[in-house]
This record gives structure tokens, C-alpha cells and sequence, in this order.
């Protein structure tokens, strides 16, 4: 039997993709901030410098407000590295999941795709 690897999350991709989604909704740290109750926005911050990661409570409202499944916050290291030899590769395959327009990512908010690399087959 073959074991899977142990997934483990990349805390500094993961914070630039909160950052990424946050933006494509149009949010500043202050409203999530407001979102969540908070009295100060460091915890914001340190989610999108990927010093800590959101608890599940707040992953799962993050992924409300963002309107993304929880799986689409989280990076794994894997997914990364997947990523970066993707860049390196250039390859065409995935090259309409990139518009141009909306900082740098879809002519609208709505239309971002999902942050999945392309080695993954949608099974």
C-alpha cells in the first residue's frame, strides 16, 4: 500500500493568496479586519505575511467572505513547488487561467481561477 504524502502548508504563499483574493473582492485589511470583529487589524496582517494562519472558525468565515472553498486559501508546500516549475516550464497549458487586467489577474474580480497548478487532473 502507498502512503500519501503528508501535506503540509506553506504559510508564505498561503498569506500571498489571501492578500491576492482579498484584493480581487475589492476588501482592505480594514474591512476583513471589521468582518471579523476584530479591535485591531495585526491578525489580518499576519495571515498575509504568513506569520500564523487563520483558526478554522475564521478560515471557514474567510472563505465566506472571499467566496472561495477553504482549500482555495490554503497553498501547500507541493502546490508550490508544482507552481514555481510550472513558471520556470512556461508551459501554454495554463496560460487562459491568467488574464490580463484586474491586478494582473482576471478583467474582473469574478473571474479569477481557482489557485490550483495545472499538473492536477480535475478527476
Amino acid at each position: 500500500m502507498h502512503m500519501k504524502q503528508f501535506p503540509v502548508i506553506d504559510l508564505t504563499a498561503t498569506g500571498e493568496n489571501i492578500t491576492r483574493l482579498r484584493r480581487a473582492k475589492g476588501l482592505t485589511v480594514r474591512e476583513v479586519q471589521s468582518y471579523f470583529g476584530f479591535e485591531e487589524p495585526q491578525a489580518i496582517y499576519k495571515w498575509q505575511r504568513g506569520q500564523s494562519l487563520p483558526s478554522v472558525d475564521n478560515l471557514y468565515a474567510l472563505s465566506n467572505l472571499l467566496e472561495v472553498p477553504m482549500n482555495e486559501i490554503l497553498v501547500s508546500a507541493a502546490s508550490k513547488r508544482n507552481i514555481v516549475e510550472f513558471e520556470q516550464q512556461a508551459e501554454p497549458c495554463c496560460s487562459n487561467h491568467f488574464q490580463t487586467g484586474h491586478s494582473g489577474y482576471g478583467k474582473s474580480p469574478m473571474q479569477l481561477q481557482p489557485f490550483i497548478p495545472c499538473t492536477v487532473s480535475a478527476a
